[in-house]
């Protein structure tokens, strides 16, 4: 036993498993609550970069920094790593933004498996739903802790906590503000486990009566630009993959990425509504403003990044061109 902010809790051993910068602030906050975090399970070393040096994840370099071990294994059900598991004894292993477990891993600690999922499940189960919540024009989103089962993110739910998507906010803003968010309530779902108190709640008994949205991983295709859509449409796109994968699209024969939009309804520039161009027409004076005509509308170009380029504003873009 040992005492936290004058209250006694069980002495939990935890293993903590993640692996990038999401998984961080959850890690940190459970060593500043006075967590015993007995090991890190976290991605081998990859090579990045153009000299392809290879580097550590981002938990493993908080590990390393704080003095808790780390194992690295490449196949999650390998016999050597399954028993150097089995030799730390955690009551409680706790995932944030890992890969998927096998059940010889989530169903081997006494009190289960927890994980920090980014979305309010039983809406948005997947990879992505950070991306896909503001791509599909969500105005609130949020974080859930749920026990880990064979299906992915589809255990009892434990805590959730809801927060609203501001109507300009991108992906990378939601994701920061997300992963603080995240941090806090991991911590009220492993001090409610270590005392006794937390009511798993099967998701069937939580889910919504509208249908259920997923969020798989996004590929290249979900991030090319269809200007035949509605500018909402176009713009929620454009948020929700930025600032990475970041949408792109084809402009003077180069592929361009688009980080950073405006949308401009047709009476902004023109009351001759009827004589709307294409979409997908480009409309620039050279100088300050490049913008694509859409189904209903302009999408006003602010940030992007030409092939083989680095990102820039709009009029440095401009200024370039020839």
């Amino acid at each position: 036993m040992y005492l936290r902010k004058g209250k006694t809790f069980l002495d939990m051993r935890i293993v903590f498993m993640g692996t990038p910068a999401f998984a961080v602030a959850s890690l940190a906050a459970l060593i500043e609550a006075g967590e015993q975090v007995v090991a890190v399970v976290t991605g081998p070393d990859r090579p990045a970069g153009r000299g392809q040096k290879l580097t550590q994840s981002p938990v493993k370099i908080f590990a390393l920094e704080h003095q808790i071990p780390v194992l690295q294994p490449e196949k999650l059900k390998d016999p050597e790593f399954l028993e150097q598991l089995r030799g730390l004894e955690a009551d409680l292993h706790v995932v944030v933004a890992f890969r998927m477990l096998p059940e010889a891993v989530w169903n081997m600690p006494a009190r289960g498996t927890v994980n920090l999922h980014a979305s309010l499940l039983p809406q948005y189960r997947g990879a992505a739903p950070i991306n896909h919540a503001i791509m599909n024009g969500e105005t609130e989103t949020g974080v859930t802790t749920f026990i880990l089962k064979h299906e992915i993110d589809t255990g009892d739910l434990l805590f959730s906590e809801k927060t609203p998507i501001g109507p300009e906010e991108n992906a990378g803003d939601l994701h920061d503000r997300l992963m603080d968010i995240g941090a806090a309530l991991l911590v009220k779902t492993v001090r409610a486990i270590a005392e006794g108190t937390v009511k798993p709640v099967p998701q069937e008994l939580a889910a919504p009566s509208e249908p259920l949205r997923m969020a798989p991983k996004i590929f290249r295709e979900d991030t090319r630009i269809d200007w035949n859509r509605p500018t909402e449409t176009i713009s929620n796109q454009l948020r929700g993959l930025s600032p990475y994968p970041a949408a792109f699209t084809t402009l003077y024969d180069k592929s361009v990425k688009i980080y950073k939009a405006a949308k401009i309804g047709d009476a902004q520039i023109t009351d001759d509504l009827a004589n709307h161009p294409p979409a997908g027409t480009v409309s620039t004076d050279g100088k300050t403003f490049l913008r694509f005509a859409t189904q209903d509308g302009w999408i006003d170009i602010l940030e992007l990044q030409p092939e083989g380029k680095r990102r820039m504003d709009v009029k440095e873009y401009l200024r370039g061109l020839r």
